[in-house]
């Protein structure tokens, strides 16, 4: 096995460790373990796997991944520095997953979140119900990051209001999961959103940009469906958002000057501006906007009563540091209205960190080029490698249970597939999302769908014919990949 004497410098520069002693069937005992391991896990643990057991398991897929290179007389030296190399690679993103629990502090202290919120609600109406419940909660969650927040808040009282109107349950749930999932998709505050191009070695805003390709179409047909049930249904009674748009109203002083942050940003990334330098910028501005037309839930953040310099400086650092909640007379928007700040983010950086061990020395003992190489053997085609990348996200969805490794595992092992075909990462990231990320959410036992099912009161069999966008996202990429429509390469900005 060949030593590194030059650490490169940088990702694109990687090379895939050979071993030639190496069978497939002992690279495929790491991953087969780690399946196991997260499958009981979260079996035993349920939701509460991603605090810190999940990573722990990586950590243990590691360690079966070493004993098989010991037994293949790789050394200890040389897993580590492909660890160091990789845990390295996401340093850009591990940035970025910080500056974004920043802004999400500042936006929602400066009432940017709920002006979206607020602004979103008012536009129900019986008829188009359940295509309005896919714009507000892709609102709601593009503004948050969150789709389990989004459903838990604003979803449950769209459920209630469905109810009223006597519309299928079922639909109103698929409505709701399918613009959630648009929206965590689709926002540069979601921790999937961050993890996928930081598996595939890609850039977050490219990666959110390249999505649109087959996102924007799949939430089109979602609409089209919606509206065309909501005109083929029976509806009765009113939409009543009074008493939220009123709790709303009374906590935050709601304005559409508000907004000039967020289309800041928007400009920026259009501009094709540093990721970081674009959070930076709408953090600050969400400070500022905070000051001037928040003071008193700033000054209360603060620890005091009133806005002075010392409260206004604690209160804008609590909030994009630490965990900030803005109470209100409503327990949901008491929900609704919090954020972790840059201490929001320490769970997924510490399993993006855990992942990269495992990763490491899988590459480390030659593994991850074994497996990869048996796989072209298989995916022939660009559809192939494609497919094979959809059909592991939602194998791990139904067999580890949790989206986040539908998106790690399958994005460490293909990654380097894709570089060798001359495909750009954007395009691995993106079928991450498009297949990992938004079916987690039909999976009866999967951390997603037991939270949904149990937050909406709604069961995954219910849903899953209405939660069009989730289903549909998977079809999408593969119909894009099998008539070869955008697929970016590595050697050119354009498409072909």
């Amino acid at each position: 096995m060949p030593n590194k004497e030059e650490k490169p410098k940088f990702r694109e520069d990687e090379h895939i460790v050979e071993n030639k002693q190496l069978c497939i069937t002992e690279a495929l005992i790491p991953v087969f373990a780690l399946v196991a391991m997260l499958a009981y896990n979260v079996f035993v643990f349920g939701d509460d796997a991603l605090s810190g057991s999940n990573q722990f398991i990586l950590l243990m897929g590691g360690a079966v991944a070493a004993i098989i290179g010991f037994f293949n007389k790789v050394s200890y030296d040389q897993m580590i520095d492909e660890v160091a190399e990789n845990v390295r690679s996401t340093t850009g993103a591990l940035l970025i997953l910080l500056m974004v629990g920043a802004l999400s502090g500042t936006w929602l202290v400066s009432g940017i979140i709920p002006a979206m919120i607020y602004y979103g609600l008012q536009i129900l109406n019986p008829t188009i119900f359940l295509a309005a419940c896919v714009v507000i909660c892709a609102i709601i969650s593009i503004a948050t990051g969150s789709s389990w927040t989004t459903a838990a808040t604003v979803g449950i009282a769209l459920i209630g209001i469905g109810e009223a109107l006597g519309i299928s349950l079922g639909m109103t749930a698929g409505a709701v999961l399918s613009g959630a999932y648009f929206g965590d998709k689709m926002s540069p505050l979601s921790d999937t959103t961050n993890l996928a191009p930081a598996m595939a070695g890609g850039d977050l805003f490219s990666h959110i940009r390249y999505m649109t390709l087959t996102t924007v179409p799949t939430i089109v047909v979602t609409l089209v469906v919606f509206i065309i049930l909501g005109f083929t249904i029976d509806t009765s009674g009113v939409a009543d958002t009074s008493s939220l748009l009123t709790n709303i109203g009374s906590t935050f002083n709601i304005n559409g000057w508000l907004f000039i942050v967020p289309l800041v940003v928007i400009g920026l990334i259009l501009k094709k501006a540093p990721p970081l330098m674009a959070l930076l910028v709408g953090t600050l501005l969400g400070g500022v906007f905070a000051l001037i037309f928040q003071p008193d839930i700033v000054a209360n953040i603060g620890g005091g009563t009133a806005l002075n310099f010392e409260t206004g400086y604690k209160g804008i650092m609590n909030a994009i540091t630490v965990d900030t909640e803005i109470a209100t007379n409503d327990p949901a928007l008491n929900d609704l209205f919090s954020s972790g700040g840059m201490s929001g983010m320490l769970g997924t950086i510490w399993l993006i960190v855990c992942a990269m061990v495992f990763g490491g020395i899988m590459d480390g003992i030659g593994a991850l080029e074994r497996i990869t190489e048996s796989l072209l053997k298989l995916a022939k085609t660009t559809f192939g490698l494609f497919a094979s990348t959809v059909g592991s996200c939602l194998a791990l969805n139904v067999t580890a249970s949790d989206q986040y490794l539908a998106i790690v595992v399958p994005g460490k092992m293909f990654s380097k597939a894709y570089k060798e075909r001359g495909l750009a990462p954007e395009n691995l990231s993106r079928s991450l999302e498009d297949s990992g990320t938004v079916t987690s959410v039909l999976v009866p036992w999967n951390t997603c769908g037991a939270y949904h099912s149990s937050v909406l009161g709604v069961g995954v069999g219910e849903y899953f014919l209405y939660a069009i966008f989730n289903w549909l996202s998977p079809i999408m990429t593969l119909l894009f990949a099998a008539f070869r429509i955008k697929i970016k390469q590595l050697t050119t900005t354009a498409s072909e």
